[in-house]
C-alpha cells in the first residue's frame, strides 16, 4: 500500500504513455484530469493486489471511444459517481477499488481520478499489460470472466447497463451506443472478485508504468552510454527503425481511429522506408515491405531526442521518431491470446513471431 500525488502522476502518464502503444488517449489530458481531482480531493491509495479481500468488488474504468475525440470531448465531472452507483445497486454492495482497464494516457490516469473523487482505493494491476482497441481483448476474456454488467455514461448524463451473451457482443452493443452519444464514454466493465483480479490480472502495471516514466524523465541526463541507449536499456525495448514522419493516412470510424504512418529512414535507416498502421493502437511494423513486429507485442513510437511517447493521434509531417517494440505480457502469447488479439484477428496477413526473435533473425 501506498499513496499516489501529483509527484507520482506526472511519471505514471509518461510511462503509461509508453505502454499505450500509441493509443489509450492523450496523457496530458489525462494527466491534467488525475491532478486536478488529487489537488481538489487528496490523494490516491494504491493497493497491491494481493492486499484485497478474495470476495472485494473490484471494478475497472476507462473511457471508451477515438482518441481524438477523447481530446475534444473530455468528462463531464459526474460520471465516476453515475458509474459507481449502478454497480453498486446492481450487486447490491459497494465497490471496494477501481483500478485501470489498460495503460495509455488517458485510461491510466481515469481511475486515479475516480478513486480520489470517490475517495476509495485503486489497485496496482490492469487487464492488459499494454492498450488494446476492443473492449473484449483483456485477460480477463481468457480467463472466463463477463465484461457485463457493464455500465456507460456520457458527458450529458446518458447511462445504460449492458448484460450480454459474450464480451464480443458486449464490444459490438457498447460501440453502437458509443457512437450515439458522440465517440466517447466512460465506462466501468469486468466487475470481479478480489480473488478473479488476482488470478488473471496484469499485475504492478501502475508502479511499471511509474518506473518507466521517471527512466524517460532522466535518461537524457544519464552517464552510462548516450541517452538512447539508456532508454532503451531501462525501457526493455528493442529499436525498430528510426525515420521521419513523411505522410499519415487517419480516419475516425466506428469510434477507432485507424490509419498508416510513413517513415523515411535518417541516420543509419537513411535510404529505408518503414510504415506502422494502427486501430488506435499500432498493429504492425514493416521496414521495406517486411513485418518487424505485430500485436500483440507493443510497437511504440518515441521522439527520438527526448523519448517522450506520440501516440497515434498526435502524428504529424516532418516529426523525427523511433520505432520501439516491447514485448507483451506473457498470456497474450498463448493460444487464447493470440485469438483474442494477435496479427490475424486484425487482417495482418502473418503467424505471430515475438517481436525480439523478429529482431534476431532480422525478418
Amino acid at each position: 500500500m501506498r499513496k499516489i500525488g501529483i509527484k507520482e502522476i506526472e511519471d505514471i502518464a509518461l510511462g503509461a504513455a509508453l505502454l499505450g502503444s500509441g493509443g489509450g488517449g492523450d496523457p496530458y489530458v489525462g494527466k491534467l484530469v488525475a491532478m486536478g481531482a488529487i489537488q481538489e480531493c487528496g490523494p490516491v491509495t494504491l493497493l497491491d493486489p494481493q492486499e484485497v479481500p478474495d470476495d472485494a468488488l473490484i471494478v475497472p474504468i476507462a473511457m471508451m471511444g477515438a482518441p481524438t475525440v477523447l481530446i475534444e470531448k473530455g468528462t463531464g465531472g459526474k460520471e465516476y459517481q453515475t458509474l459507481y452507483d449502478t454497480v453498486s445497486q446492481f450487486f447490491g454492495k459497494p465497490i471496494y477499488a477501481f483500478m485501470p482497464m489498460e495503460a495509455g494516457g488517458v485510461n491510466s490516469m481515469l481511475p486515479i481520478a475516480a478513486a480520489a473523487r470517490l475517495q476509495i482505493p485503486m489497485v496496482d494491476v490492469d487487464g492488459m499489460g499494454r492498450a488494446f482497441p476492443e473492449l473484449q481483448m483483456v485477460t480477463f476474456t481468457i480467463g472466463g470472466i463477463s465484461a457485463t454488467p457493464m455500465a456507460l455514461t456520457d458527458e450529458k448524463g446518458n447511462n445504460v447497463i449492458f448484460r450480454t451473451i459474450t464480451n464480443k457482443w458486449t464490444e459490438e452493443l457498447a460501440r453502437a451506443v458509443t457512437m450515439a452519444c458522440g465517440g466517447a464514454v466512460s465506462v466501468s466493465l469486468y466487475p470481479m472478485s478480489g480473488k478473479q483480479m488476482k488470478d488473471y490480472g496484469v499485475h504492478g502495471i501502475v508502479t511499471r508504468s511509474e518506473k518507466l516514466g521517471a527512466a524517460i524523465r532522466q535518461c537524457r541526463d544519464t552517464r552510462e552510454g548516450t541517452p538512447e541507449e539508456s532508454f532503451l536499456k531501462h525501457s526493455g525495448g528493442i529499436r525498430l527503425f528510426k525515420g521521419k514522419i513523411v505522410d499519415v493516412l487517419r480516419e475516425t470510424n466506428g469510434a477507432f481511429n485507424l490509419g498508416r504512418v510513413i517513415l523515411n529512414g535518417i541516420g543509419e535507416y537513411r535510404g529505408r522506408k518503414a510504415s506502422v498502421t494502427f486501430q488506435n493502437e499500432n498493429l504492425c511494423a514493416e521496414v521495406d515491405g517486411k513485418v518487424i513486429a505485430t500485436v500483440p507485442d507493443l510497437i511504440c513510437l518515441v521522439d527520438v531526442e527526448t523519448f517522450t511517447p506520440v501516440p497515434t493521434d498526435a502524428l504529424r509531417y516532418g516529426k523525427r521518431v523511433m520505432a520501439v517494440g516491447l514485448p507483451c505480457f506473457p498470456l497474450w502469447r498463448t493460444k487464447e491470446g493470440l485469438e483474442l488479439a494477435g496479427p490475424r484477428y486484425f487482417g495482418i496477413d502473418t503467424d505471430y513471431i515475438p517481436v525480439e526473435e523478429r529482431a534476431k533473425e532480422g525478418c
